[in-house]
C-alpha cells in the first residue's frame, strides 16, 4: 500500500496522540504490547515442541535405529542369513545384531533393574561422544567390560573402575532348583545419551559376552535397522516382513513410540490454537483503540473531507495506522522469541532459583535439557497469521473512518 506524503503525515500525527488522548495511546501500547506477547509465545513454544520431538526422534533412532527385527520368542536362530537380507534390501544403510535384555545389577549392597544390551563393536564405538568418563576401549569380548548410563551409576554408586554384578534370574537348574546366573562385570566408561531412560537401565556390552551371561548360545534377540527415509521405514522391510513372516516381527520407530510422538503432535496442535488466541486479543485490542480513535477524530475527519481528502486516503490512513501497531508486535515478539530460545536453559534455571521447583525434572520430561529447534515454515506462518489478524482488525474502524460524512459532523460548527 502506497502512501503519499500526506497520507504518511497523518499516520505519524495519529500514532502519536495528544496530550488529551493519552488513554487512546495506552491503549494502542498495550494493543502492540499484546501482540509482541502472542508472537513470542508462539515462537517459544512451537520451537521447544519441535525441538522436543526432534531431540526424542535424534536420541531414541539414534539408539535403537529405525526399525528392529525382533524374532519369535526372543530368539533369532538364522540371524546371519537374517542379517545379510537386510542388509542387501535397497534403502537400509545400516543393519546391526543386538541382544537386549531385562536384568538386575548389584553394587555395594544397591540393587536395580537394568538392560543389558549386547552390541556389535562398531555399535559400541557409536557411543564414544557419549562418554563422559572412561573409555570404550577395553570393552572388548570376553573382557568382562561394561559401559553403564550416568543415571544408573549415580543410582547404585559405581564409578569407572568398580565391579558391578549382573544377575540373570533364568539361571542354570541344579537338584535344588533353578540358581540364578551372576557375573561380575568391571564399569569402563559412562555414558549419557541425554533421555533419562536410556541413562537409567542401559549396560552395554559385547554380544559374545550377553550370549554368555543369557546362557543363549550363538543366537540374537533382535536386528536394529537404520533406512535412508525413516518415515518409510515400515515399506522398505515389506520384502524381509513377507520372507520371515513366521519367524520374526518388524517393528518400526512410529510403532514402538506411538503413543508419545502422538501425544506430541496433538499437543503441538493445541499449543498453538490456544497460543493463537493471545494474538486474537491483542488484535480486538487494536480494533477498540482505532474505534475510539476514530471516534476522538470524527470531527478532524470531516474537516480533511472539506479539504479534499478522499475517502481512500482516509481509509488508507487508518489501516496503516492499525498494521504498524500490529508490525511492530511481531517484529518485537520474533526477536525477543528469539533471545529467549538462545537464553532458555538460563531461564529455566532462573525460574527454578525464583520459585524452588524444578521445572525441568529429567525423569519426567525424558530429556536432561530444555530443547528447541525453530521452524522456518512455522515462524513464517505465525508472522502472516499475526499479520493479516492485525490488518483485518483495521478493516472496520478504518471503513467507518472513511465513510464519515463531513455535512452531518460539521452541520451545527
Amino acid at each position: 500500500m502506497i502512501l503519499t506524503p500526506f497520507e504518511r503525515a497523518l499516520v505519524r500525527r495519529y500514532m502519536l496522540p495528544g496530550r488529551g488522548e493519552a488513554f487512546i495511546a495506552m491503549v494502542a501500547g498495550i494493543s502492540l504490547f499484546a501482540v509482541m506477547l502472542g508472537v513470542m509465545a508462539l515462537v517459544v513454544v512451537m520451537s521447544v515442541m519441535n525441538g522436543f520431538r526432534a531431540e526424542l526422534f535424534d536420541k531414541i533412532v539414534g539408539l535403537n535405529g529405525h526399525a528392529i527385527i525382533q524374532g519369535y520368542g526372543g530368539r533369532l536362530d538364522n540371524w546371519q542369513q537374517m542379517l545379510q537380507d537386510v542388509k542387501n534390501t535397497p534403502g537400509v544403510t545400516r543393519a546391526s545384531p543386538l541382544i537386549e535384555q531385562p536384568l538386575m545389577v548389584s553394587f555395594n549392597g544397591r540393587a536395580d533393574l537394568i538392560f543389558a544390551r549386547g552390541n556389535t563393536a562398531e555399535d559400541i564405538q557409536r557411543l564414544k561422544d557419549k562418554v563422559v568418563s572412561g573409555s570404550l576401549f577395553p570393552i572388548k569380548p570376553d573382557a568382562s567390560e561394561v559401559a553403564i548410563g550416568s543415571e544408573l551409576a549415580n543410582n547404585i554408586g559405581a564409578r569407572v573402575g568398580d565391579t558391578i554384578t549382573i544377575i540373570n534370574p533364568q539361571g542354570q537348574s541344579t537338584p535344588f532348583g533353578t540358581v540364578p546366573r551372576q557375573i561380575g562385570y568391571r564399569v569402563a566408561a559412562i555414558f549419557t545419551v541425554g533421555v533419562y531412560d536410556y541413562d537409567q537401565r542401559f549396560v552395554v556390552m559385547p554380544i559374545p559376552d550377553a550370549q554368555t551371561l543369557l546362557l543363549t548360545g550363538d543366537t540374537i534377540g533382535t536386528i536394529e535397522v537404520q533406512v535412508e527415509n525413516p518415515d518409510q521405514a515400515r515399506e522398505t522391510l515389506e520384502g524381509i516382513k513377507q520372507k520371515y513372516i513366521n519367524q520374526a516381527q518388524i517393528s518400526d520407530w512410529k510403532s514402538i513410540n506411538s503413543g508419545l510422538f502422538e501425544a506430541l503432535a496433538v499437543e503441538r496442535v493445541v499449543m498453538f490454537v490456544v497460543l493463537s488466541l493471545i494474538v486474537l486479543v491483542a488484535v480486538f485490542n487494536i480494533l477498540s483503540s482505532l474505534i475510539m480513535l476514530v471516534r476522538a477524530k470524527t470531527r478532524d475527519i470531516a474537516i480533511l473531507r472539506t479539504m479534499g481528502a478522499t475517502r481512500k486516503s482516509i481509509l488508507k490512513v487508518f489501516v496503516t495506522l492499525g498494521f504498524s501497531i500490529g508490525a511492530m508486535g511481531t517484529l518485537l515478539g520474533l526477536g525477543l522469541g528469539f533471545f529467549l530460545l538462545q537464553f532458555r536453559q538460563g531461564a529455566v534455571h532462573l525460574v527454578e532459583r525464583m520459585t524452588g521447583q524444578n521445572l525441568w525434572d529429567p525423569s519426567i520430561r525424558f530429556l536432561t535439557e530444555l530443547p528447541s529447534r525453530s521452524d522456518p515454515f512455522e515462524i513464517t506462518m505465525i508472522a502472516v497469521l499475526s499479520l493479516l489478524l492485525s490488518f483485518l482488525a483495521t478493516l472496520y474502524p478504518a471503513y467507518r473512518a472513511a465513510a464519515t460524512d463531513p455535512v452531518q459532523v460539521l452541520r451545527y460548527e
